[in-house]
């Protein structure tokens, strides 16, 4: 049986009180496990980001349950005494912008969490070495943020995410920036990610055209979260 990387019940989250209360996630449940790729998808203002930062430990809910690996965080109440941390040391983020730092070359980029969390420099630069050559990028470890492409910049992100060895991770509109082609290079490498590595991924999109490379689609209808699986188009 495959492990739980994501596990979400009841989620809810309301802004504001009494009549001014804005219920954006009313009773969301579904499960993501380690090495699928789950695309999230709603219009716009339904509510994808705040659902992406609340499994992230950034946004406290209103009330559910958030199971991360084997570790429940939430349970109508934070119960890890470091959300900081535990970010840190199980979630990758991967954003729209790739928000590289643009005076540290791409290996001090992708070095600096480990190192935060205590790795030695040289164990960070090792792993991130192979993480280049994993993406394709290996050649451009010293280069700056801006001599490469947008689509390489992206790569770097991805490297950065998971660099620190993340169950999760959660990336929104990743390849929003990016051309079709490029696009589909990056989503199809989420999902060799996910499957080599044991990842579990939720990726926000409004592209269509980027479905076919997920395992499941989880929508947002009326506050609530629908699963539906999809045939992949890679094998």
């Amino acid at each position: 049986m495959a492990e739980n990387g994501i596990r979400v019940t009841h989620l809810q989250k309301t802004f504001g009180r009494g009549e001014n209360a804005v219920e954006v996630i009313r009773d969301a449940s579904f499960t993501v496990q380690r090495g699928e790729l789950a695309a999230l998808i709603a219009p716009s203002g339904a509510g994808k980001s705040t659902l992406l930062m609340m499994i992230g430990c950034v946004l406290e809910p209103s009330g559910g349950e958030i199971m991360l690996g084997e570790k429940m965080v939430y349970q109508n109440r934070w119960l890890h005494p470091d959300s900081r941390k535990l970010r840190r040391e199980k979630i990758g983020f991967i954003f729209q912008a790739h928000y590289l730092i643009p005076f540290l070359n791409i290996l001090e980029n992708i070095t600096l969490l480990p190192q935060t969390n205590g790795q030695t420099r040289a164990a960070a630069e090792q792993y991130a070495r192979e993480l280049l050559q994993y993406l394709g990028i290996e050649d451009k470890a010293h280069a700056m943020p801006s001599d490469l492409s947008g689509g390489q910049n992206q790569r770097v992100a991805i490297a950065r995410a998971l660099a620190t060895h993340p169950e999760i991770i959660l990336a929104d509109e990743p390849t929003a920036a990016l051309d079709i082609e490029r696009a589909h290079s990056v989503v199809q490498l989420l999902r060799q990610i996910a499957k080599e590595r044991q990842v579990a991924i939720i990726m926000v999109t409004h592209d269509q055209r980027l479905l076919p490379y997920c395992d499941k689609i989880l929508e947002i209808q009326d506050g609530r979260v629908e699963t539906s699986p999809v045939e992949p188009l890679l094998p």
